[in-house]
């Protein structure tokens, strides 16, 4: 049998503002049966400063599309462009968001946290349950 390496997969330590966005969504997973939270149990000003540089993503299935729902202020920024409302396949790829689709879809598929990094920036995507499936993605980004 031949071991799976996961696309996007997390490095041994994450720098603590994605540590940080990580903590918070293990403190909401349900129960010892759930591997991760509910979608509708989010709330970013939780997250404090944390959610200038955080993003929630719904999930679109069949055929698969993600759409920024909300992009904190430092995302937006750095990105010099509207974010909010756009569905990922229609916004130009650029810095802070390569490979964010590809990256999406991993998430999304393997029900498991992944990881992405340049030599300007992290980002690190959560996946959450809703409605009997991966419903939406949280990300949160750390800057160099």
């Amino acid at each position: 049998m031949t071991e799976h390496v996961l696309p996007f997969a997390l490095p041994a330590q994450l720098d603590p503002a994605l540590s940080g966005i990580s903590d918070y969504w293990r403190s909401l997973i349900r129960g010892k049966a759930s591997n991760m939270p509910y979608w509708d149990d989010v709330k970013l000003s939780e997250l404090g400063s944390g959610a200038d540089s955080a993003m929630l993503m719904t999930v679109f299935d069949k055929p698969q599309r993600f759409r920024v729902e909300i992009a904190g202020k430092e995302i937006s920024s750095r990105y010099s462009g509207e974010l909010q409302g756009t569905f990922t396949d229609e916004i130009d790829v650029h810095s802070p968001i390569e490979f964010l689709r590809a990256q999406a879809s991993a998430t999304a598929e393997g029900r498991v946290p992944t990881y992405y990094a340049t030599e300007d920036y992290a980002r690190l995507l959560l996946p959450l349950w809703g409605e009997g499936h991966v419903g939406m993605l949280l990300a949160g980004y750390s800057w160099a």
